[in-house]
């Protein structure tokens, strides 16, 4: 019997686990180490619970470990993988006693996940600076905001931070956003990252755009008390650092090739080139941008399941010594995400104006204001839409989105023109859905697309 050894026991990992059991049956022995206490939870709906929206983290949590040990999975938790030799094709792991155990392997997939930033900082490893990535994380966070604390100050604008600093405001602390750049979310393009600011200033959130963190800091306790910038210091209960992610994947890194972001570099099938019976899938990886053909590190949990699964039936081919288990390869990706900050919907798709020049296109860029439903339907609310379309070829390569409750699905429909490279003259005529309480006759999208063609020289 052949062991798959899997590091890692959340959306990637337990996915490629689960589909690879289910395929080579009693064949494939499965063992998962996973750190913490929990397995295949939804990390994207932290946020949501610490506001309140969902009431208690066991709802985030899809399979438990026992459910998953209940489908022949050896699941052990509290476990942490301390040392990989891929040559020796051994894991050492240490359990919550300490204690260490090696185990061999025939097959390895790597989905460790990401972990926050957290740059060299002075003071940043002081008791109430957190970063927020997993249930345990939450679980901190959630602690800390029941002392009350009086300001939290949020370190990062992107969407994390921002989801996380609401979720703060609603526990009735003051909040205080801390950004680098001019405006917030830096996926959006100033004029509407600045609609972004507005509304999170509007909610009664102190957004402070333009200014570094310099140091955290600390009272004789070791508790974070300030968090010091370029501009003066603002004091602190608790810090939050939204300041992005990068892979967890320094178990391996020196012995496979990485990417952006330290991302382990795989194949379309996610196995790990030159080391034969190794896959890593899931935040931990980069993998290939569809439109610009660049490796790029994209920590999403819709792309952590997929490539669990295409890396789940990879390695049921290699046990099984049948490719027709293999199925699909992973396609790649082109950045589609949404979040909802302070009542406003924000998407975006593909790639911004000045990413799609330098990219090698020659962009012309269509922006519309309209309405999430019929314009005299009640409850009707404004959006913002911005396409980007390739001169040459008529295809739009991006689009970013900025509305109020029913604007942010629309962002599906243009993620499937850029992934079935439909033209703007095709997107305008195809055959959406109308009726008054979900959109205008001419859905904003289509809206879009025809000005983006009139401006290309085709009357639609």
């Amino acid at each position: 019997m052949d062991r798959l050894l899997v590091i890692g026991g959340d959306a990637a990992g337990m996915t490629a686990a689960s589909t690879a059991k289910r395929l080579a049956g009693d064949a494939l022995e499965v063992v998962v180490l996973e750190r913490g206490d929990w397995t295949s939870y939804s990390a994207c709906g932290i946020p949501y619970w610490i506001a309140g929206d969902v009431k208690d983290h066991h709802d985030l949590v899809a399979r438990t470990p026992a459910e998953h040990r209940a489908r022949g999975i050896d699941v052990r938790t509290r476990t942490t993988a301390v040392a990989v030799d891929l040559d020796a094709r051994t894991v050492t792991a240490r359990d919550e006693h300490g204690a260490e155990t090696v185990l061999d392997f025939d097959h390895l997939l790597v989905a460790t996940g990401a972990q926050p930033v957290r740059p060299p900082l002075p003071g940043i490893d002081a008791e109430g600076v957190l970063g927020v990535q997993t249930l345990d994380d939450g679980l901190k966070v959630l602690a800390e905001l029941e002392r009350d604390p009086n300001h939290v100050v949020v370190v990062g604008s992107g969407y994390v931070g921002l989801e996380m600093a609401e979720a703060c405001l609603r526990h009735g602390s003051r909040v205080t956003v801390l950004e680098r750049s001019a405006e917030p979310l830096g996926l959006l393009d100033p004029d509407l990252g600045e609609q972004v600011a507005s509304a999170v200033r509007g909610l009664g959130i102190e957004l402070v755009a333009g200014t570094t963190v310099t140091g955290f800091r600390t009272g004789p306790d070791g508790r974070v008390t300030g968090v010091e910038t370029d501009a003066g210091v603002h004091d602190a209960d608790l810090v939050v650092l939204g300041l992005g992610v990068t892979a967890r994947s320094e178990l391996v890194a020196d012995a496979v090739e990485v990417g952006a972001k330290g991302g382990i570099v795989v194949d379309e099938h996610q196995a790990v080139p030159g080391r034969p019976g190794v896959w890593a899938a899931g935040d931990c990886v980069v993998t290939r941008h569809r439109l610009t053909g660049e490796l790029v590190h994209v920590p999403l949990g819709t792309h952590a399941n997929k490539q669990g699964l295409v890396a789940g039936r990879a390695i049921a081919a290699a046990v099984m010594d049948d490719a027709s288990l293999r199925g699909e390869p992973f396609p790649g990706v082109i950045g589609t995400a949404i979040t909802k900050v302070c009542d406003l919907e924000i998407a975006v798709t593909g790639l911004s104006e000045s990413a799609a020049r330098e990219a090698g296109y020659d962009p012309l860029v269509a922006t519309i204001e309209s309405t999430t439903s019929a314009g005299y339907f009640p409850g009707a609310e404004q959006l913002t839409l911005r396409l980007v379309v390739d001169r040459s070829s008529r295809l739009p390569v991006g689009a970013q989105l900025v509305g109020r409750q029913g604007a942010g699905w629309r962002i599906d429909t243009l993620a499937m023109a850029l992934w079935t490279s439909t033209t703007v003259d095709d997107l305008a005529m195809t055959d959406l859905a109308y009726a008054p309480p979900f959109s205008s006759v001419w859905d904003p999208v289509q809206v879009a697309a025809r000005v983006a063609a009139r401006r290309l020289g085709t009357m639609v």
